[in-house]
């Protein structure tokens, strides 16, 4: 049986141990869905940004910031004293205090609280996740209490050793910030007694603990800080003194923005020093406006860079699952994450097992440091719609920034990637598939001709249906996301004769998603591959579906104008054009059995507004009924004649098309012989009434 990680390709997959089995390939369908299929599932599934098409934004214009590692585009990076990371042993100077505490905001925070805990404890536990101001909380917790030195202790003080560090004498503060503990190793109640009874009564000691401090039998007391609104406003007045000024600039469109951003309290500072710049010097404007995009790469890098490991490999696979499955199911990119764990582990130190434990993660905290919130959310899927737990970024921009920062500046991630990515490509669930899809979308953008050498001719190419559709989602999302040249891909594979089939049958698939942005070019393309494909039946399904779904997209009109120019050319442009329009025929709203039909609907539509496309929609039927083998379109008219009977829209529409279908004495009878007889048997009511709008002559 395989194994995830066995089963992704790639040297890495040497010698492997097994882990959690997979999804084996013989429960693939051997058949890939249809084509309609398939698109409903992709779009149900795709992230919000790509619904519609993109055209600016995150995924089009110019793209700021990072590219292979390097900043670009104006941002100018500041060291921020909020919060910052780990800092040596020594006394913090006291200008730095002084700076801190003129720009410090109590509004909002339980400062006050925490003051008098501290005073009356001399000890306190200040936790919360990184960046958000606990530092200088701490400092200035200190400083209130009037402490004449703060002394900085080296995060490496291991807990036994605290106690030691603490000195006795004039009035002292010891701050220690985020100290490195583990499991087995932590910070306990009896290391915080024994720093007590080292202090003197004026002398104070606060610590601040992060996510990743391990404590036992202590509770800590929650930094909450003031909002980043109030932080920007006060560390922008230290710089501004004029009250106008402040208003002015605190008004523009960019700081609004980035108050809705959910941008961190040390961002906020550093947006302080931008806004400040400019209006002390008036210098370029589009630093300020590109700043919150710059502050998120910032972030990213950070994430992945990591010199301190802080953030384990197995938490940064979580950040690009997030990334991957943003406003998915939390269990679900959880899951997966894991998964991608296993190959990151692999490519890093093979020689070391990926341990992933089984208990003991709390997704609070994990959300917390990756910037994302978890809130319940009802999705529709296959089976309905069911409530799940959704994790999400806070900000939408994360996700496809993070994506483009870890395919184009960490390229030594790319095999595990590659393997993940296909895993998911071949996953039983329509959303995971999606997903897989989406992202290498994503990548397309940054990097065409790496994705289409690792990852989407692979699939294009592979034997496994699941894996030839998602290169299929992927090439049309690449389009839709604003990546150049696929519709000039899809040309060369559909026309190529010595392209290989599966490599055409890909770009089929994909006419039929995009070619409704150039429906006389995409049309054209499919009549030429029809006629070089005359002889292959399963070619021949796939064209006519791919006109199938154009005849049901917003370019419908323009695809049937083309699909009747050429009617009398030859059998195989007449053909395609029959069979596409008769498989759009049996769609329903909501696909809905004997739901109103979606082309009937069309054409009640056009009846009156575009008379050519309800010309053209009686001339394909009768076309159809035409044919020496029409049993498919009569069971089809006598679907719709069923769907009438249930809805008063639909057959006032059908008592407006079938007038239409007669020219001549053999279609007047085969409709009688329809709506007298039935189909199989069975004569709706509506049959009745429709027989009095057809021709008596």
């Amino acid at each position: 049986m395989s194994t995830p990680v066995a089963d992704a390709p790639g040297p890495a997959a040497e010698g492997s141990e097994a882990q959690t089995p997979a999804e084996p390939a013989a429960a693939e369908e051997s058949q890939p869905q249809s084509a309609y299929d398939a698109r409903r599932d992709l779009f149900r599934g795709i992230p919000d940004a790509m619904r519609g098409g993109v055209g600016g934004g995150v995924f089009g214009g110019v793209n700021h910031g990072i590219s292979g590692g390097t900043f670009h585009g104006g941002v100018t990076v500041n060291h921020l004293m909020v919060g910052g990371a780990a800092h040596t042993s020594g006394e913090v100077p006291k200008a730095e205090v002084t700076r801190l505490d003129r720009v410090f905001v109590e509004d909002g925070s339980n400062f006050q609280d925490l003051l008098e805990q501290l005073l009356k404890q001399r000890v306190l536990v200040l936790t919360g996740p990184r960046f958000t101001g606990r530092r200088t909380a701490a400092l200035l917790l200190l400083r209130r209490l009037g402490t004449a030195y703060v002394h900085s202790l080296d995060r490496s003080t291991s807990p036994e050793d605290l106690a030691e560090r603490l000195g006795a004498g004039e009035a002292r503060g010891y701050v220690l910030c985020d100290p490195i503990t583990t499991r087995s190793r932590p910070l306990r109640e009896t290391h915080l007694l024994a720093a007590r009874d080292k202090l003197d009564d004026d002398s104070f000691l606060v610590i601040t603990a992060g996510p990743h401090t391990h404590l036992e039998g202590i509770s800590g007391r929650p930094w909450q800080p003031p909002g980043t609104a109030a932080v920007l406003r006060s560390s922008l007045r230290a710089q501004v003194d004029d009250e106008a000024e402040l208003r002015r600039l605190l008004a523009l469109p960019a700081v609004t923005d980035f108050l809705g951003g959910h941008h961190q309290l040390r961002e906020a500072a550093r947006f302080a020093e931008v806004l400040g710049r400019h209006s002390l010097h008036g210098s370029d404007a589009s630093e300020i406006e590109t700043f919150s995009q710059g502050a998120l790469e910032q972030q990213i890098q950070e994430w992945f860079e990591d010199a301190d490991g802080t953030l384990h490999l197995r938490e940064k696979a979580f950040l690009v699952a997030l990334a991957a499955f943003h406003k998915g199911p939390y269990a679900l990119t959880a899951e997966l994450s894991d998964l991608l764990f296993g190959l990151l582990q692999r490519t890093e130190d093979p020689a070391l097992p990926p341990a992933v434990p089984v208990f003991g993660t709390n997704p609070a905290k994990r959300l917390q440091l990756a910037r994302a919130v978890r809130y319940p959310k009802e999705e529709q899927t296959e089976w309905g719609p069911v409530t799940q737990s959704i994790a999400a970024f806070q900000d939408d921009r994360l996700a496809a920034v993070l994506l483009r920062e870890v395919w184009t500046g960490h390229p030594s991630a790319r095999p595990a990637l590659v393997g993940w990515l296909r895993l998911l490509a071949a996953d039983g669930r329509s959303f995971v598939r999606t997903r897989a899809a989406s992202t290498v979308a994503v990548l397309a953008l940054h990097d065409l001709p790496s994705a289409m050498a690792l990852v989407i001719e692979e699939w294009a190419l592979s034997d496994r249906p699941w894996l030839r559709i998602g290169a299929v989602n992927a090439l049309a999302l690449a389009h839709i996301v604003g990546t150049p040249n696929i519709p000039r891909i899809i040309d060369r594979w559909c026309a190529d004769e010595d392209a290989h089939a599966r490599l055409r049958w890909a770009a089929i698939r994909v006419h039929g998603l995009i070619g409704e942005e150039r429906p006389v070019e995409t049309v054209e393309a499919l009549r030429v591959a029809a006629r070089r494909d005359g002889n292959d039946e399963a070619m021949l399904v796939e064209l006519a579906q791919a006109v199938e779904l154009l005849l049901l997209s917003d370019a419908r009109d323009e695809v049937l104008a083309e699909l009747l120019r050429t009617r009398d050319d030859d059998r195989a442009a007449v053909d395609l054009a029959i069979d596409g329009f008769l498989r759009a025929c049996r769609h329903t709203e909501d696909d809905e059995p004997y739901g109103r039909p979606l082309v009937l609907d069309w054409y009640a539509g056009t009846a009156t507004e575009r008379p050519r496309s309800a010309r053209g929609i009686a001339e394909l039927w009768r076309a159809a009924l035409g044919r020496l083998q029409n049993q498919d379109a009569l069971d089809l008219l006598h679907d719709w004649v069923v769907a009438a009977d249930r809805d008063d829209g639909a057959e006032w529409a059908l008592a407006a098309l079938l007038p239409a279908l007669v020219t001549g004495a053999d279609e007047r009878d085969r409709l009688l012989h329809l709506l007298r007889f039935g189909g199989h048997g069975v004569v709706p009511a509506a049959a009745e009434r429709l027989l009095t709008v057809l021709p008596t002559h």
